[in-house]
């Protein structure tokens, strides 16, 4: 049950019997559903090429939570952070002026999260590089829409759209294939 005034995001640690990989979002608490394949294949190339290609001073994230505000705390599927930014063993988020960038593949029971609610938090939280990853036509192959922030309005403009191979200048040079075994 809910405290008087619902939750927060420092709650989240502490509320008992959750399941792991929970979110908040806009005070609510969101379950991640059984992944597919395809999620966990794309997941699992993405991190593959961002740990290969990014500077030491660097780190990848996965299954960790950024704390938005008062009541956000969404869980990217892959956060790009300093190395600096890990405070300890413990540590369950990172705050959004450490993400240098935050990436998630869209998933079937979570498309308007992933595609306008997130973004659009991810956006006004200040993280500056945001990736959104969904299936291509075909739907066997990731496809990755690459997003930077504008500061002055605090939304994000698309800077590319990939189909089999990602390159980008931005946060930092990668080039990467796309396509799935």
């Amino acid at each position: 049950m809910p405290p008087s005034g619902g939750w927060t995001a420092d709650d989240l640690d502490s509320i008992p019997g959750l399941p792991s990989h929970t979110e908040m979002i806009d005070g609510g608490l969101f379950f991640v559903s059984p992944q597919t394949d395809f999620h966990m294949a794309t997941l699992w190339l993405l991190e593959y090429a961002l740990r290969t290609h990014v500077p030491e001073d660097l780190y990848v994230v996965r299954e960790m939570t950024t704390k938005l505000g008062e009541r956000d705390r969404p869980e990217p599927d892959l956060m790009v952070v300093p190395r600096s930014a890990r405070t300890g063993s413990n540590q369950t988020s990172y705050d959004p002026k450490d993400v240098v960038l935050a990436v998630e593949v869209v998933s079937s029971e979570s498309v308007d999260r992933d595609r306008i609610v997130k973004p659009r938090k991810y956006a006004r939280a200040g993280i500056k590089n945001f990736w959104r990853v969904e299936r291509d036509q075909s739907g066997d192959q990731p496809m990755v829409f690459v997003y930077e922030l504008d500061p002055s309005t605090r939304t994000y403009a698309v800077s590319g759209i990939f189909h089999d191979q990602l390159k980008v200048t931005v946060p930092f040079p990668i080039a990467m294939d796309l396509k799935l075994p």
